[in-house]
C-alpha cells in the first residue's frame, strides 16, 4: 500500500515539474525556448583583449635583421684562358648519321663547361651583422660582412675586388642600395685570408613598425669599375729662333 502511495506521488510530481516548464517556455522568448541565462554579455566581464601594440621603447630598440640571400654568398675571380675552338663536323654523306653528330655536338655546346680549375680565388661570406642608431627621424646602420677568400687552382699573389651590395627594403620599396668595391690583398696561398667589410653609411627613414628588411651579399651582375689612365699630351716644340 505505502509502495503504491509513493508511485502516485512521483508521478503526480514529474507532472507538475513538467507543466511548470512548459508554462515557463510558453513565457519565454519568441522562439519558445526556456530563457536560462545563456548566451547574454556579463556587464561586469571584462572586454575581449586587443591585438598587441607596439612599444615606443620596442621600436627605438628595433635594429632590422640583415640577411644573405641565396646566390650571393659566394664569389669566384677566374683566369683567363683560351677556350679550344668548336671542332668542325664533316659531313659523311649519310642524313641520319650526320643529323645525330650535329645533335651530339649541340648537347655538348649547350653543357656548361668545368671552371673549377680556372678559379683564382674564391670568397665566401661566413657572417653578418648590424648596428643602429636613431636621430632625427633618421635610422643609421652599419652593417658588417666577415668572410674569407680561398686560393684557387690558379692562385697567384694579388688583389681581389668583390661586389659587395648592401641594401634595405620596407616590403617593395627601396629605401637603400649600394655596390662597394671591395679589395683585399691576397699573398699566401697555403692558408684563407679572413676579411671584414663595413658599410657604415645605411641611412633610412625611421622606421614606424618592425618590418624593414636588410640585404648583404655579392652581386655579380654590377658593373665593373674602371680606372682611367691620364692621357698623355704632345705639346708641340716652339721653333728656335737665332
Amino acid at each position: 500500500m505505502a509502495f503504491h502511495t509513493f508511485s502516485g506521488r512521483f508521478v503526480a510530481g514529474l507532472a507538475l515539474t513538467g507543466f511548470m516548464l512548459a508554462a515557463a517556455g510558453c513565457q519565454s522568448g519568441d522562439n519558445g525556448i526556456l530563457n536560462l541565462g545563456f548566451g547574454k554579455k556579463d556587464p561586469t566581464a571584462p572586454p575581449p583583449p586587443q591585438d598587441p601594440k607596439i612599444l615606443a621603447s620596442q621600436l627605438n630598440a628595433y635594429c632590422p635583421r640583415v640577411t644573405v640571400r641565396d646566390g650571393t654568398a659566394f664569389f669566384n675571380t677566374y683566369a683567363n684562358e683560351a677556350r679550344k675552338p668548336k671542332p668542325k663536323l664533316k659531313k659523311t654523306g649519310d642524313a641520319e648519321a650526320d643529323a645525330a653528330a650535329q645533335a651530339a655536338a649541340d648537347a655538348a655546346a649547350a653543357t656548361p663547361p668545368d671552371d673549377s680549375a680556372r678559379i683564382i680565388y674564391q670568397a665566401s661570406i661566413a657572417d653578418v651583422t648590424r648596428d643602429c642608431s636613431r636621430a632625427d627621424g633618421q635610422l643609421t646602420m652599419k652593417i658588417a660582412v666577415a668572410g674569407k677568400i680561398v686560393p684557387g687552382p690558379k692562385f697567384s699573389p694579388g688583389t681581389i675586388t668583390m661586389p659587395i651590395r648592401t641594401a634595405v627594403m620596407h616590403g617593395t620599396d627601396v629605401l637603400y642600395s649600394q655596390i662597394h668595391q671591395y679589395q683585399v690583398q691576397v699573398t699566401d696561398p697555403s692558408v684563407a685570408t679572413q676579411f671584414v667589410f663595413t658599410d657604415s653609411n645605411v641611412v633610412v627613414p625611421a622606421p614606424t613598425a618592425p618590418d624593414y628588411q636588410a640585404y648583404a651579399g655579392y652581386d655579380e651582375t654590377a658593373p665593373k669599375t674602371t680606372t682611367d689612365k691620364p692621357k698623355k699630351t704632345h705639346r708641340k716644340r716652339a721653333a728656335a729662333t737665332n
